[in-house]
């Protein structure tokens, strides 16, 4: 039997934490082969669907869960009145966007997404940008009601 998971605090995500390279393996190499075409509409769904599984109620929650799940610190650089920019930094970013496989950010970008979607009370969509030169991705997030 399968063991329903609610929604997971910042203190439990806290206890889950781990680091290594098995992670960008799965994430960049084995998740996309098995997706195939359709990996980075899959990957943004993934996404959409693991932020639900977390309490998020202001955009702090938000920006600590990302760096919780090693994913980069998170910064809101825009606020315009429907859309945010958030970028996205840090030396595992870099060290992404080095590699020597094909890195995406569909995953964080349907999951920012979803945290701001929860966080407003408003439907959201995300884009990303890569910006290689600078190791920077730019997420804008777009509130579509």
């Amino acid at each position: 039997m399968s063991k329903k998971l609610e929604q997971l605090t910042i203190s439990q995500l806290n206890n889950l934490y781990t680091s290594g390279a098995g992670y960008d393996i799965l994430r960049y190499i084995s998740l996309p082969e098995m997706l195939g075409v359709e990996s980075d509409t899959i990957l943004y769904f993934m996404g959409k669907n693991l932020a639900r599984k977390f309490k998020m109620a202001s955009f702090e929650d938000l920006i600590t869960i990302i760096d919780q799940l090693g994913w980069g610190k998170l910064e809101m650089v825009k606020e315009k009145k429907n859309e945010l920019t958030f970028q996205l930094m840090a030396d595992s970013v870099v060290l992404r966007l080095q590699a020597p496989f094909k890195t995406e950010f569909r995953l964080e970008s349907g999951f920012l997404a979803e945290g701001v979607q929860q966080i407003l009370g408003k439907e959201c969509e995300c884009k990303e940008e890569i910006n290689k030169k600078i190791h920077v991705i730019t997420f804008t997030v777009v509130i579509t009601n």
